[in-house]
């Protein structure tokens, strides 16, 4: 009998009293092991050899995972912070908290994320408060990874469904969207010869000419019709491999900025960075207003004040926060401080480019009707939960026209929504400094059925737009695009798709909805 080489080697390292794994086979060959398996798989086909196959699941530690295992989680440090600080009586202010627990960098937004939703207390305005009778010692996911820790010099072992680890299913599969823990599945392959294989080799088998590929020296020497084809086989193991792709988040932005264009919209841009000027001042929100406070916003160091601000647009601005604007305006009658305007911090939304664009400051002057709209990110000092983050992307967008109203808006919103599929919007009446009347907006999730906050809206009132030169009505909104995601969806938690806990599985198999 001739076999291919491989074959030949693979059914020689075989034994017919004890089942031998690939892999020991593969080390006894000084094969690959996928070119054992290859040949495994022709050889049962031909009765040689038999072939038993069972999927093992290993759990190992991440680097991150022993990391807290040895050190504690991060939410753990900073609920012992906090109880030293004595938050269990009174609420101690949060960086107080975080300088004594050590934390830093991606660390800190990782406590913070898991300090509430594991009941180790609250954190509002800035400040942190602790449950006396929180229990770090059971927690299930710190118990965990003090016993994965012991076992990680050799992977816990998962055999039909169970762990030779106590550890409870719903613990791991934290474990593994925080990136505490790899699960790998894993098909183990064991090859016994059968009663012909050994009659076979007892016969004596012969290694045969194989050829895995038509070469031009092959054809012309007319060798082809002597050697022996390889037979492809397309069961053997492959590696895998995840290619790059674009984030879904970015995708759906991209999907955005097209439905938008397709609506008549041009794109605007602008600085990451800007005065306070543009961000809020613009925008006839108060100096004195609580989301202008250094707890709702990110202000810079170096540099820390912007210095060329169009000097008469300022004034007017100023004027109109001081004394209103028409016969029956009156302002606000608070401090205003031209200092604080120029500041300089990361923009909290994007309508400070409406702004620098109906001032024409940033492309011109503008005649309506005109459409404007951007897809950017913008950063606010919120409370991290499924549904905040520190930095998002809002979908600003407005127009500028004679005689628009709250219809128009509205039916903006149902034409734009429509293209997602989405169409049960609700709107709740709203207040906002810059608009009015002001409403936002509601759609459904498709998995809890909870009515979910997508955006906020309105018309810029007067006091906004006079001093900015605009004597036209302008509608304006802002949407979240993260939201829009959690609608098209079902993602309960934008942490999954978005900042240091995402589910790169979940990312991998998502496809955008055209």
């Amino acid at each position: 009998m001739q076999l291919p080489e491989s074959q030949v080697a693979v059914l020689e390292a075989a034994s017919a009293d004890e089942a031998r794994s690939v892999d020991a086979i593969a080390e006894a060959t000084d094969l690959p092991p996928e070119t054992v398996t290859g040949a495994a798989f022709l050889l049962e086909e031909d009765g040689l050899l038999a072939i038993d196959e069972r999927v093992d699941e290993t759990i190992e530690l991440t680097n991150e995972g022993i990391e807290y295992a040895e050190e504690g989680l991060p939410e753990v440090r900073l609920y012992e912070a906090a109880l030293e600080a004595g938050a269990d009586a009174e609420p101690v202010e949060m960086g107080q908290v975080i300088g004594r627990s050590g934390l830093e960098g991606d660390a800190v937004n990782i406590a913070l994320s898991n300090y509430a939703r594991k009941g180790y207390g609250s954190i509002d305005g800035g400040e942190i408060s602790a449950d006396p009778d929180a229990s770090p010692d059971v927690d299930p996911e710190a118990v965990a990874l003090g016993k994965l820790l012991g076992s990680n010099a050799e992977p816990a072992d998962v055999a039909d469904g169970e762990a030779s680890i106590d550890v409870a299913e719903d613990t791991l599969d934290e474990l593994e969207r925080r990136g505490l823990v790899e699960r790998r599945e894993t098909t183990i392959r064991e090859i016994t010869l059968t009663d012909r294989g050994v009659t076979e080799l007892m016969a004596g088998v012969e290694v045969a000419e194989s050829v895995g590929q038509v070469t031009p020296e092959l054809l012309t020497s007319g060798r082809w019709r002597d050697v022996e084809f390889a037979e492809y086989n397309v069961e053997a193991d492959a590696e895998r491999i995840d290619g790059g792709k674009v984030h879904i988040l970015r995708q759906t932005a991209e999907r955005v900025k097209d439905v938008l264009v397709g609506m008549g919209f041009e794109e605007m841009e602008g600085p990451h960075v800007d005065a306070d000027f543009w961000i809020n001042d613009c925008l006839f929100m108060p100096q004195d207003h609580p989301a202008r406070t250094h707890w709702d916003r990110f202000a810079l160091e170096e540099p820390t004040h912007i210095d060329e601000l169009p000097e008469e647009l300022l004034e007017r601005v100023e004027r109109a926060h001081r004394e209103g604007v028409g016969e029956d305006g009156e302002g606000y009658h608070s401090p205003w401080d031209e200092d604080f305007a120029r500041a300089l911090a990361l923009r909290g939304h994007t309508t400070s480019l409406s702004a620098r664009y109906l001032s024409g400051h940033a492309i011109g002057d503008l005649e309506p009707p005109r459409r404007f709209f951007s897809v950017e990110k913008v950063y606010r000092n919120d409370t991290l939960d499924p549904t905040h983050l520190l930095e998002f992307f809002q979908i600003e967008g407005w127009v500028m026209a004679e005689g628009l109203s709250v219809r128009d808006l509205m039916g903006t919103f149902e034409e734009f929504y429509a293209q997602f599929g989405i169409h049960d919007l609700e709107f709740k009446p709203h207040y906002n400094p810059y608009t009015e009347p002001s409403f936002e907006l509601f759609g459904t999730h498709p998995t809890t059925g909870e009515l979910v906050e997508i955006g906020n809206s309105g018309i810029f009132r007067p006091e906004m737009l006079e001093p900015l030169g605009v004597d036209c009505d302008v509608m304006a909104w802002g949407l979240a695009l993260e939201r829009l995601l959690m609608l098209m969806y079902g993602f309960e938690d934008i942490r999954d798709i978005h900042g240091t806990l995402c589910d790169l599985e979940l990312l991998r198999e998502t496809e955008v909805v055209y």
